[in-house]
This record gives structure tokens, sequence and C-alpha cells, in this order.
């Protein structure tokens, strides 16, 4: 039985920290020196278009690693904003870098990982392609095995399948 990349990394030396709702963890091109993982809370990736809208690429709760692909970059290239009240524990990448190296069940674990997270990119990617808000909201709930979205997590579904709040508000209330 595999272990989970979430479970290998969480074995390594890490600094506690909380956040506060919309507080930032990191700003698109700053120096990628930690991986961080999501103990409670949520924290997602976004980045800001030049008209100000937010296209939000993670949405990281517990038990979750935050901007995994970072590993393998010198920069972010994105912001991890706190959706709510979070804690994450920041590991140092030059402790992964050197762990993954000379392991190997560490390093099949993090490419099942990341090979998961690019099919669940794929099916963003499909979302985003629907035309209407009701078939992005069809796609959406289907892939998250058929249950609606809880109240206090429809702005940020909206963000995720590209719809403004209030499309997706009046797609819910014609639903009911």
């Amino acid at each position: 039985m595999s272990v989970s990349i979430f479970d290998l990394l969480n074995r390594f030396e890490g600094r506690l920290s909380d956040f506060a709702a919309t507080e930032v963890l990191f700003r698109k091109g700053d120096p990628v020196e930690h991986l961080f993982l999501v103990l409670r809370g949520e924290v997602r990736l976004a980045r800001f278009l030049e008209n100000g809208d937010e296209i939000v690429l993670q949405r990281a709760g517990p038990d979750r690693v935050l901007a995994e692909a970072s590993l393998f970059s010198q920069y972010y290239h994105c912001d991890a904003i706190c959706h709510q009240d979070a804690q994450v524990k920041r590991i140092r990448k030059y402790d992964v870098e050197s762990h993954l190296s000379h392991n190997n069940q560490m390093a099949v674990s993090l490419a099942t990982h990341l090979a998961r997270e690019v099919q669940a990119t794929r099916l963003r990617a499909e979302i985003l392609r629907l035309r209407t808000v009701a078939e992005r909201l069809d796609a959406w709930i289907a892939w998250h095995d058929d249950v609606l979205p809880e109240k206090g997590t429809w702005r940020m579904i909206a963000l995720e399948i590209g719809v403004s709040p209030e499309a997706l508000y009046r797609e819910l209330a014609r639903r009911r």
C-alpha cells in the first residue's frame, strides 16, 4: 500500500504557523523556500487578472499539500491566500529535495500525487470550457460525488468554475 505524499511530508521537521482568513502565505514571484502542508482550514492558490478578477487554481483544505509543484521552481507562480483561518506546516524545500533524491517511496508517492493533480486540473479546464453556469455547476457537482456545495463555499465555487458569485447564487436558487 502506498503512503500519501502528505503523510510522508508531514514526517519532516517543520514550523507550524497559524494564519487568519485573508492572510497571505506567499505572493507570486516570491522565492520558493518552503513547502506548505495545510493542517487545518483552507488556503487557495490564486492568480489575479489585469481587470482584478481572481482565478482560483487550487483549494487546499486539511491534510493537503499546497503548491506542491513549487518544489520544482525557483519562484511561486501564484498567491497563496487563506480562505479561512488555517494552520500550516512549513517544510524547508531543501530538506525535501535532499530526501527525494535517494528515497524511491517518496519519489513514487510524489509522482502519483502530481499525476492526480494534473488530472484534476484537466477536469477544471473542461469545466471552464462549458458555456452555461448550469453546465459548469453540474460538472462540478458530478466531480464532487453529486453533492451540492455548502452555502459558505458558494463564492469560492464561483471563482473555481469561472462564474460570478451572483450567477452561481441564481442557479442554485433556481434548483431549490
